[in-house]
């Protein structure tokens, strides 16, 4: 494999654990409530179905 390419997988791997931990992070410090409640009260209802 390319060196550019072993670069390019190495920061995409990078940028996803930056990602997954900034997430993580926001979800901890309930930065994102307002997504959640909004989706409980809707499954609550019986507005949501099994994936």
């Amino acid at each position: 494999m390319a060196a550019s390419a072993l670069l390019r997988d190495w920061f995409v791997e990078f940028d996803q654990s930056r990602w997954d931990k900034q997430i993580e992070a926001d979800s901890n410090a309930g930065k994102l409530d307002f997504l959640i409640n909004p989706a409980l009260v809707e499954h609550q209802a019986g507005k949501t179905r099994d994936l």
